[in-house]
């Protein structure tokens, strides 16, 4: 196995570990949906991507949510465990491909990752609320997407491109 290789496998499981303790640590914040509200998960998915590419990031985005309903029932798997699956594997996959492509712009490539998994997580919702007796429609998806999500949304345009920098001056980013 190469030494990329490696460092990309110990990197993505760190990346689930933190999500995992992270959405253990908002729990505490007396707010109604912390999780919902900060997006702990999506930080060290979307680092992932920038750190160790789109398949490590789709890796990671897919098994954080699904570790943590394995793990302490939250999210709850249907339909929001599926959903942020879905929606965090995009994120891991677009942020690597977006940086590849802008060639290194870490704000572009975060704010284009965002915008993109947040309409994969809308179409998804769609097609799994249809199974259910819940509407889900336009109002729904902006305010949980956006408005309900801006406190996380803002965390993470300002922590992502910090850690993303500060990793890439410690040469583990290209």
């Amino acid at each position: 196995m190469k030494q990329t290789q490696l460092r990309n496998i110990i990197f993505t499981a760190l990346s689930i570990a933190i999500g995992l303790i992270l959405a253990q640590v908002v729990k505490i914040i007396p707010i109604p949906y912390p999780g919902a509200v900060l997006l702990p998960m999506h930080i060290p998915v979307l680092i992932c991507g920038f750190v160790c590419g789109w398949a490590y990031g789709a890796i990671a985005g897919l098994i954080l949510p699904l570790t943590g309903f394995v793990l302490t029932g939250m999210p709850p798997i249907f339909p929001t465990g599926l959903s942020m699956m879905v929606e965090l594997a995009t994120y891991g996959i677009l942020t690597a491909v977006l940086y590849r492509t802008v060639k290194g712009n870490i704000f572009v490539s975060l704010i284009g990752a965002m915008i993109g998994g947040r309409i994969v997580m809308g179409i998804v919702n769609i097609m799994l609320f249809s199974l259910t007796a819940n509407p889900y429609g336009w109002a729904l998806f902006i305010s949980g997407a956006f408005i309900t999500a801006l406190p996380g949304i803002i965390i993470q345009l300002i922590l992502v491109p910090l850690i993303v920098k500060s990793l890439k001056l410690a040469n583990l980013v290209s």
